[in-house]
């Protein structure tokens, strides 16, 4: 069969779909109600919600199905995911892209297949609602308006959870998404031998702006922040605001000169940002860096103690150098 091609934002869509922290989850009624909901609608054997991870498929919602994972390249959710509405394939014997797929040939004997892509607000399609059929055939204008409705209730779903997993003020992760993606992503260098880094920030006077300019003011200088971080980092680098004016960044293959210039690229950019600005203060931060040490380093959670640390001692070490001699 025809091995779907990954789509363009395929790091930060797969980094979205893991800050969810969905994955490998228990069922839930509300993403239950509409694949039972679907099934009945159109009298399919099986309807799925079908979330499209790295290598497989995993379904968060099944009935029809006793598997709850397939591999991603023998799919069709994966070819799914590559448009903006529903594919359709009448029948999976007559289409070159799926005809000796395991899936047609084989347990569950697809012949049709209708999904459309599932998509949460950053644009990421996450996976599919998607309806499966043993025998071949089609739907009309009707039943694909139907569909549509169906995955934009999906899409609401999913939006819930992202809210959880997303700091509202700057858009960027919270604590909770950025530390179910960061373990993956400490748990992917172990396996593969690759070097990681945790920057650990925290905003300098930052009391001093809510008191002197007012909250809305602070509210505006985090996120100012959070925009410099995003902007100065890679797309696969994982940023977040873990609370307050603490920010985290988790970098992979960075080296101890990339440190540095990142660090160095960050702090020309507030530089600028603060000329720029004009709003009467300026932004300054403080920084701890942690190399991740494989035989040391297990969890996320020893990262962030360790950088944690390490911020507050440049801090100190900061306010040293600013003190009247």
């Amino acid at each position: 069969m025809l091995v779907a091609i990954k789509p363009d934002n395929e790091i930060s869509r797969t980094q979205t779909l893991r800050s969810l922290n969905i994955l490998d989850t228990p069922h839930e009624e509300r993403f239950d109600r509409l694949t039972r909901l679907a099934k009945r609608l159109f009298d399919v054997p099986i309807a799925l919600v079908s979330l499209v991870d790295e290598n497989r498929l995993w379904f968060k919602s099944r009935v029809g199905l006793e598997i709850s994972e397939a591999p991603r390249d023998i799919s069709f959710c994966g070819h799914a995911i590559l448009g903006d509405d529903i594919l359709m394939i009448p029948d999976a014997h007559q289409d070159s892209r799926f005809s000796d797929s395991p899936l047609v040939v084989g347990d569950p004997y697809i012949r049709f297949y209708a999904g459309i892509p599932l998509r949460v607000a950053n644009g990421s399609k996450l996976g599919t609602l998607c309806l499966l059929d043993t025998e071949p055939r089609t739907l009309d204008a009707d039943d694909r308006a139907l569909l549509r409705d169906l995955a934009n209730m999906a899409e609401q779903e999913l939006a819930a959870v992202q809210l959880a997993t997303l700091d509202e003020l700057t858009q960027i992760s919270n604590r909770r998404g950025f530390h179910a993606l960061a373990q993956h992503a400490l748990n992917l260098c172990r396996r593969t031998g690759r070097a990681a880094s945790l920057f650990f920030f925290d905003l300098d006077y930052f009391k001093q702006i809510n008191d002197r300019f007012g909250h809305a003011e602070g509210d505006h200088a985090l996120r100012a922040f959070a925009d410099l971080l995003a902007r100065t980092m890679r797309d696969s680098d994982l940023i977040a605001r873990l609370g307050g004016d603490e920010f985290v960044v988790l970098t992979t293959n960075p080296g101890h000169d990339r440190d540095r210039q990142i660090l160095a690229r960050l702090m020309q950019a507030v530089a600028a940002h603060n000329l720029e600005a004009g709003r009467g203060y300026e932004l300054h931060f403080s920084v701890g860096t942690v190399h991740f040490d494989a035989a040391h380093h297990q969890t996320i959670d020893q990262l962030l103690h360790e950088a944690d640390a390490l911020m507050y001692q440049n801090k100190q070490a900061r306010r040293l150098a600013k003190a009247p001699h």
